[in-house]
């Protein structure tokens, strides 16, 4: 009887990943080497609480699929195009030179001619999931480096395909023009069908979702789209990153994208690292220690074959010394796809079960040297670097330059977003009403739908590159609220709120606002200045009184002077 995942094993997985993977970050050694440690120790070849881990691992391929979708998102076509030179340069060009030295290396080894084939183009895929990873825990996506490995590892996603064609080819079950046509014809309705849906039904369905205000919906709805589209690529028989990479590009020019990128990260972390530890529960410890001399010599020679391969393509393509050792030494290992296409070819008689166990131990310890290997790297570049300023990051870099960050757009921030455009100042404005978005967007206006109260919704839109927040909502309590979880999450970042009067002022100067504007004071300092015109005031005379007025009114908000002075005015 197979034993069943349960309630037990869950907190016993959730337990090692709360108590290593801190430990292993507080060392500087990232969190991906944390979450294999924790599954090596609750695994099958450690305190064996966990021994399900196929089960574990197609639960965590979710976990690539939601990271593939994130990236997705964060890109759209226009930046894709811009990156053609190095996804299919750059990227064909790595994965057929280091193909063929594997190949070589592996005919040299006496292995059949066929097997020898998927061994080499399996181990020259590298690990998207890893390399993703670290990149977006070091911030560094959008240098060189980053953008240069994603244009890499992306080519390597699509060249699944036509492997895993290649899989039932070289196992005689049909011929390559057969299995090329249809795979390619159903891969070719699968992402029509995606581009029609994403293009003419996605945005006014997901704007249906948003006008019923249920945030659960909402998410259910997205995570809908994400698998559906992953479903639907698997049954083409794409791969399922691919096809939620497809998905995040559908809506990376949507005004739904931040919030939606806010929904998504906490499935995306949660089961990533539930990925990296079912690879730690994975390694094999007896056939380890048996063949512990082969395994460690293979696993070294695919690490230099690797590096070599990726850092002379790099090099030929004119890319720094130091940036290509970066790069070669963050992709030298091998990765989740290349177990995908080993699986296939043992269940179809190509790979012999020995021989599968064995790469397996292989890409299963170079995906663990990958933090150590990107550690090194990122050090060889800095030590290398002669300030040179060679860098494409401005490529796909869309929010590099200051802006200001409008919340609400009612008629208060629309006013403020034209005197913005008027004087060439870019802004982005956030507003959760999908009917004001939808109008306003189709007005000019670069508002997108998103909830700011929430710090992910902020951090989506860019909030660390602002110069300033001005926070426009006439609600006197969520204006205030606003205010506060802004400044306690950005703290040096100048806001400036909407009051209403000057008790709500006072509050919103307290909740962290520089500079609250009341709506009442400046509706009296009109009427006010219309009031002397009219009177015969002197117009220098009024417009010192005023200004005298304007003055003391905020610069007192700290206190309650204000109440005091207001008492003393009625009295008079």
């Amino acid at each position: 009887m197979v034993e069943q995942i349960d309630l037990t094993h869950i907190l016993f997985i959730l337990s090692a990943a709360v108590l290593i993977v801190p430990f292993f970050q507080r060392l500087g050694l990232g969190s991906i080497l944390g979450y294999i440690v924790a599954g090596a120790i609750i695994g099958p070849w450690g305190l064996e609480i966990i021994t399900q881990v196929n089960d574990i691992m197609h639960i965590a391929e979710f976990g690539v699929v939601f990271l593939l979708f994130i990236i997705g998102i964060e890109l759209n076509f226009s930046r894709l195009w811009a990156m053609r030179n190095m996804f299919f340069g750059l990227g064909m060009a790595q994965l057929i030179f280091t193909a063929s030295i594997l190949i070589a290396v592996a005919l040299f080894l006496d292995m059949p001619t066929n097997a020898t084939v998927i061994i080499g183009f399996g181990l020259a895929l590298s690990s998207t999931a890893f390399v993703l990873q670290i990149l977006s825990e070091r911030n560094e996506l959008e240098t060189l480096a980053g953008r240069t490995s994603f244009s890499i590892l992306l080519l390597q996603d699509l060249a699944v395909v036509p492997l895993l064609a290649l899989v039932s080819f070289l196992t005689q079950d049909t011929s390559l023009p057969e299995s090329g046509r249809f795979a390619f014809i159903d891969a070719f309705l699968a992402i029509g069908a995606v581009i029609l849906f994403g293009r003419f039904i996605l945005t006014p369905f997901l704007r249906i979702i948003a006008i019923a205000r249920n945030k659960e919906v909402f998410i259910v709805a997205t995570v809908l789209f994400v698998l559906g589209t992953a479903w639907l690529m698997d049954i083409a028989g794409l791969s399922m990153a691919l096809g939620a990479f497809l998905a995040g590009l559908m809506l990376a020019d949507s005004y739904y994208r931040h919030q939606i990128i806010a929904d998504i990260q906490p499935f995306r972390g949660i089961l990533l690292g539930l990925f990296f530890m079912s690879v730690g529960m994975s390694i094999n410890f007896g056939i380890f220690q048996e063949q512990f001399i082969l395994i460690m010599i293979l696993v070294l020679l695919l690490l230099s074959i690797k590096f070599l391969s990726l850092w002379l393509i790099c090099r030929l393509a004119k890319i720094n010394n130091g940036t290509s050792i970066r790069i070669a030494m963050l992709l030298s290992q091998s990765g989740e796809f290349g177990l995908v296409l080993f699986g296939l070819a043992v269940t179809t008689g190509l790979i012999e079960i020995d021989i599968f166990q064995i790469l397996t131990l292989v890409i299963a310890i170079s995906m663990i040297s990958t933090p150590l290997m990107a550690t090194i790297g990122s050090a060889i570049e800095k030590y290398l670097k002669t300030g040179s300023t060679e860098d494409f990051s401005n490529i796909f870099k869309s929010d590099s330059n200051k802006f200001i960050v409008i919340v609400g757009f009612g008629r208060v921030g629309r006013r403020i977003a034209k005197i913005l455009r008027a004087a060439n100042i870019s802004y982005i404005a956030l507003d959760n009403d999908p009917d004001i978005v939808t109008g306003e967007r189709k007005n000019g206006f670069s508002v997108v739908y998103g909830e700011a109260s929430r710090y992910d919704v902020l951090d989506s839109v860019g909030m660390n590159n602002a110069n300033a927040v001005v926070i426009t909502i006439d609600k006197a309590d969520t204006a205030e609220q606003l205010t506060h979880i802004i400044h306690s999450n950005y703290p040096s970042m100048p806001i400036y709120a909407r009051g209403q009067d000057k008790e709500h002022c006072i509050r919103l100067k307290k909740a962290g606002a520089v500079i609250p504007v009341s709506e009442t004071l400046e509706a009296s300092l009109k009427l006010g200045e219309a009031t002397l015109a009219i009177s015969g005031v002197p117009e220098n005379e009024a417009e010192q009184l005023l200004k005298d007025f304007h003055e003391t009114y905020y610069k007192n908000l700290d206190s309650n002077s204000i109440l005091e002075d207001d008492k003393k005015y009625e009295e008079d």
